[in-house]
């Protein structure tokens, strides 16, 4: 198989009054590329609309309770998650996050606050494990009784500054490491997530349900997890910021594993401040460490900046969008040098990143299953999970086969040679030859590009059809272990595009304060329009209708 971008992953209630939904159904009167179109309103309103701190701020300073925003969160998923525009990316509802925002509530009342997330309603990925009354599934059937009572140690870490975990997102399944031929977004037990920019687009993957949830304001911030393009590719299809640390800083403890030398989780959130505050809970292996503390709309001053011209593709209106994103950085105060040569890889370098996911897809997996409960997951290993698909393929193999697992089945142990020294030749290309490389021959601080294409159609009869113009380097950064992050930067007849930050191991405070920079300095988030396709955007309406006579 050629490798590109497969965006491994490592990815109810009664409706109240409007008032309560977050949202209201009037009719848009405004113009829109000078033509009038008149839509279903689903835009968040009030507390909902704001970003992670300012809701933080609000229920720190007692403007409203944490129960009353749950409970809007959970009214607000009602109206655009199971009903109106139906998103699909909620997966599963937390039954005790009321009963949990009260007792947050009253611990406020009586002068104590957990922390800077306290009170927060926050969306986990659902192959993330709690400890509350959720299964973690990764989409499949065969795992949806997996009711573990284990809290990952990230989820340890939002409980203790504060956070209500108030569900599980929606996700490729088994974290789009399945088929070769796969559909983003889609799991069994969760169908399809869509894109709320517009219905019928590609939310991408792994991390669907996240990126799709957190545009849309079901949650003041969401958890995803990323392998090879996971939370920076549906951050970008959606319109909000993603953000992929360096691997290792957040614990991978019972989190379904793809990759043990790759796999991270992240946060995905409106804004850069919120996924920092996010950072500061999740990341225990840096408890000193504050991702706050540099962000500053000043932080690009003197930094020299590279321009990776290599990986910015062809496409005319991504350029334009790109080309803007570089005078805010100019206006930032950054110091912008042109990257053109693409570092070189080994001839046999798409084919041993591949099976190194593969090998350890297997090992990961093999040692996930034999933890869980048998009296819950019938299925305790690889092998026994391919048979349980075919023995299931009216729900499971209905859209795609399950090539991945079948191919990693068959490889042996991590003791092999051929696993290790592929590790040992994706490792170094990518960092020594590769992103170490480009930051010190150029002498930057930060490499930036595209985060990825402009999102094709969704298409159940062919899987994913992505543009052969894949921009970006964000799978560079994924395979070196390396932080990376992607900031909204405008978008391209209403669909998001992203603007990319990659930095060398460890540089997370630094890279999340270069893109906390641009965003203040260009600030162009889109708001979702839950068009269901493109001919409701007016000027593309009128043009595919016959001209008037």
């Amino acid at each position: 198989m050629k490798i590109r971008p497969i965006n491994f992953a490592y990815s109810i209630l009664l409706i109240p009054s409007l008032i309560l939904l977050g949202c209201s159904t009037k009719s848009d009167n405004s113009e829109s590329m000078n033509e009038k179109l008149v839509v279903t309103d689903y835009a968040a309103q009030g507390i909902l609309a704001k970003s992670l701190p300012e809701i933080a701020t609000a229920i720190k300073q007692q403007e409203i309770t944490s129960e009353a925003l749950v409970n809007l969160y959970l009214a607000r998923i009602a109206a655009v998650d199971k009903n109106g525009p139906t998103l699909q990316a909620i997966l599963t509802l937390n039954p005790d996050a009321l009963k949990q925002a009260k007792e947050l509530d009253e611990l406020l009342a009586s002068g104590t606050i957990k922390g800077p997330l306290h009170g927060v309603p926050i969306l986990l990925k659902d192959n993330i494990e709690s400890k509350d009354n959720m299964a973690t599934t990764a989409g499949a059937l065969a795992l949806q009784n997996n009711i573990t009572g284990r809290d990952s140690p990230l989820v340890s870490g939002l409980r203790n500054q504060g956070a209500i975990i108030l569900g599980k997102t929606n996700l490729s399944q088994w974290a789009n490491f399945r088929s070769e031929n796969s559909m983003s977004g889609w799991s069994a037990l969760g169908g399809q997530v869509r894109n709320p920019h517009m219905l019928d687009r590609n939310p991408c993957g792994s991390s669907s349900g996240s990126g799709s949830a957190t545009a849309a304001s079901l949650a003041a911030g969401t958890v995803g997890t990323e392998t090879n393009g996971s939370v920076i590719c549906p951050s970008n299809a959606n319109g909000v910021v993603g953000f992929k640390p360096t691997v290792g800083l957040i614990p991978q403890q019972y989190i379904i594993p793809i990759s043990a030398s790759q796999d991270t989780a992240g946060p995905m959130t409106k804004t850069v401040r919120g996924a920092a505050m996010m950072m500061n809970a999740m990341a225990t292996q840096t408890p000193n460490i504050d991702y706050t503390a540099k962000l500053n709309k000043h932080a690009l001053q003197g930094i020299r900046v590279g321009v990776l011209n290599f990986a910015k593709g062809g496409n005319a209106a991504i350029l334009k969008q790109f080309d803007s994103a570089l005078e805010s950085l100019v206006a930032a105060g950054a110091i912008l040098v042109n990257i053109d040569e693409r570092p070189q890889s080994p001839e046999n370098f798409n084919k041993s990143s591949y099976d190194l996911l593969k090998y350890e897809f297997k090992d990961g997996l093999n040692h996930y299953l034999a933890s869980t409960s048998p009296e819950q997951v019938n299925t305790r290993t690889l092998s026994e999970l391919i048979d349980f698909n075919i023995e299931n393929s009216e729900v499971e193999l209905a859209l795609f086969d399950q090539s991945i697992l079948l191919a990693s089945n068959k490889l042996e142990s991590l003791e092999s040679k051929e696993y290790l020294e592929a590790v040992q030749l994706v490792q170094k290309s990518t960092r020594k030859n590769g992103i170490d490389k480009l930051l010190i021959k150029h002498n930057v601080a930060v490499l930036i590009a595209p985060s990825g294409p402009i999102v094709p159609l969704i298409d159940a009869i062919n899987g994913d059809v992505w543009p052969n113009d894949w921009p970006g380097f964000g799978s560079q950064a994924a395979i070196a272990g390396y932080p990376h992050a992607t900031v909204p930067m405008g978008g391209v007849k209403f669909i998001p595009i992203g603007l990319s930050f990659i930095g060398g191991k460890n540089t997370d405070a630094d890279i999340l304060a270069y893109s906390y920079a641009f965003e203040q300095h260009s600030k162009r988030r889109l708001e979702p329009k839950y068009f269901k396709s493109a001919e409701q955007v007016p000027v593309l309406n009128k043009a595919m209708k016959p001209l008037s006579k």
